[in-house]
This record gives C-alpha cells, sequence and structure tokens, in this order.
C-alpha cells in the first residue's frame, strides 16, 4: 500500500469508523449488505420460497414500528421495500442492544475459539466461557423456523438468522487472543488498540474490521455494495455452497482472525489511547477478504432459507 493510501485513505476509514459506532461484529450498514446479497439470491433461486419468508417478516413486531417509516419511502419500488426489509431484518439484533428488549441476547453474536500464539495454541474445540453462544444460537433459531411457533415469533428467528449469519463470518468474531497482554483474551480485538495511521487517534481492531466496508446505513448505499460484492463474489465460488454447517464457517473465520486479522500473532497491540499503527499493507491485504465474507455469509444465508422455509 503506498503512502497516500496510508494517509489520505486512512483518515477517510477512520471517519468511517467514528460514525459506525460501539463494535457489535459487522456493523449496522454492512449487514444490510448481507441481507441484501441474500435477497438478490433467492430473487433468483428460489422466488417461491421468498415470498414465503417476507410473509413471515411481515409479521415481525416492529413492522408497524421501528420499520414503518422506511418501507414507506415512496421513492422505493415494491421489490426494493422487500429487499429492504431483508436489510432490516439483518442489522435487528444490533438495533435492540442495550434497549432491556427480550430479544436482546448478547453472547449470541460470537464465539471466542482460544488462539494463544506464545504458546502455539490455536483450538476450535474449546472456548472462553460466555454463556450461549452464536453456533448454539443460530441451531436454536433454525429450530425455531421450522417449528409450528407462529410467525411473529419465526419472524424473530429470521432476524437472528440473518443476523448471525453475517456474525459468524466476521473473523474477530471467532477468536479470543490469549497472550502476556490479554491473559483473560481481548474479547474479539475489542481490547487490541491500534491506529490506522500515525495521525490517527487510536481505536480497537474490531471496530476497524466493523466499518471498514460501509459506513451509511442507506438503502441506496447499502444496496450498491450488495451488487458489487454479489458480483465480485458469486454464489458459486462459495466453499461447500450447499453446506449449511455454521461450525464450518466460524472455523474458516477463525483460520481468517489468526492468519490475516492477527498476521499470525505478530500484530502489535497498544494500550489505552497509544494504539500501535498498522502495518503499512494490512488493510489492502484484509479488506477483499472482509468483501468477501461478506458476500459469502449472504450466499450461504440464502442456502439456509432454501432449506428451512417451505413455498
Amino acid at each position: 500500500m503506498n503512502r497516500s493510501f496510508s494517509l489520505k485513505s486512512g483518515c477517510a476509514l477512520l471517519l468511517l469508523l467514528c460514525l459506525t459506532g460501539s463494535s457489535f461484529g459487522w456493523n449496522k450498514p454492512t449487514h444490510m449488505a448481507i441481507g441484501a446479497i441474500a435477497y438478490r439470491d433467492m430473487l433468483a433461486k428460489s422466488p417461491k420460497q421468498l415470498v414465503r419468508v417476507l410473509a413471515i417478516l411481515r409479521q415481525h413486531p416492529d413492522m408497524t414500528t421501528r420499520w414503518a417509516p422506511m418501507l414507506r419511502d415512496s421513492s422505493l419500488t415494491e421489490n426494493e421495500k422487500n429487499e429492504y426489509l431483508f436489510m432490516l431484518a439483518a442489522r435487528w439484533p444490533d438495533d435492540i442492544r442495550g434497549q432491556k428488549n427480550p430479544n436482546d441476547h448478547p453472547s449470541w453474536h460470537y464465539i471466542n475459539y482460544v488462539y494463544n500464539p506464545t504458546q502455539g495454541v490455536a483450538r476450535t474445540d474449546t472456548t472462553l466461557a460466555t454463556g450461549e453462544n452464536i453456533l448454539q444460537a443460530f441451531a436454536l433459531n433454525r429450530q425455531i423456523l421450522t417449528s409450528n411457533a407462529p410467525d411473529s415469533t419465526k419472524a424473530i428467528a429470521l432476524c437472528w438468522l440473518f443476523h448471525l449469519a453475517g456474525d459468524v463470518h466476521m473473523p474477530l468474531h471467532t477468536a479470543a487472543l490469549v497472550s502476556p497482554q490479554f491473559p483473560d483474551g481481548d474479547r474479539g480485538g475489542n481490547l487490541f488498540k491500534i491506529k490506522v495511521s500515525m495521525s490517527n487517534p487510536t481505536l480497537n481492531l474490531h471496530a476497524f474490521w466493523d466499518g471498514m466496508l460501509l459506513g451509511t446505513d442507506t438503502y441506496r448505499a447499502a444496496d450498491q455494495l450488495a451488487i458489487q460484492l454479489g458480483q465480485a463474489h458469486t454464489r458459486r465460488q462459495v466453499p461447500h455452497r450447499r453446506s449449511t454447517d455454521i461450525g464450518e464457517w466460524s472455523r474458516e473465520s477463525f483460520d481468517l482472525a489468526r492468519n490475516l486479522a492477527y498476521k499470525q500473532g505478530t500484530l502489535t497491540a497498544g494500550t489505552g489511547d497509544n494504539g500501535v499503527v498498522l502495518p503499512s499493507d494490512y488493510v489492502s491485504t484484509v479488506k477483499p477478504i472482509a468483501e468477501q465474507q461478506v458476500a459469502f455469509s449472504g450466499h450461504r444465508l440464502a442456502t439456509v432459507l432454501r432449506q428451512e422455509v417451505r413455498e
């Protein structure tokens, strides 16, 4: 990466990160793009099942409240409103965080596979204790979707499936870096302090990954990113594209966390407000992988919906 990219683009990226708020996984705009990729995949491959998914989502408790003003946008066509509904569903679990909503489950968003490069440990057969994790939550909500539960309950389960399919493809939602600096783990990069460039303020590694791709949560911005990534990373390019095993997806993400996000344990973290500047080629190396992961998560979500939703 050249110097102009480091400084100029680094400043733009930092502004984007500041605007996107707390570290929740992919940020809300990126989750919206994942929902849009899944929508476009289903529209092309399984339109009858898409109709049923939309019918369930319209029974969501927020359909007439939180979502209503956005879905009344007169500039959107009917098809765009349907796609927008997928976007809103995908971001909903982050929208309700910290609001004492009974459907808010913070531990559902991640799993902490242990990565201790100092001791040569990288294990997916053990995790740091967090409560019910993303794998368990995904299985639970799949069960609800195929049960005799009312559609209003299934709509909430759908939102969680949309969201967790995205979160599990974010590498730092699958890893806890354990080291002398972080003996209890770095909370998926939330304690790992970095800077985009020397002139930028400190932020954490998780927040950097969160906001890497998109900072505007409008329909048009998310749709544009979905089109771009869906074309660059088609359904046919997804490894084991018929598999709906979230455990397999989580292990793929863990490998990316180790090898790319943490650079095989060589990435250096600062403390407090003294973040360590990222290597000059870090953004140019990891951004294409983040784009790939977002596209794969949308396509894989569509595959899950095809398997679990009857026409």
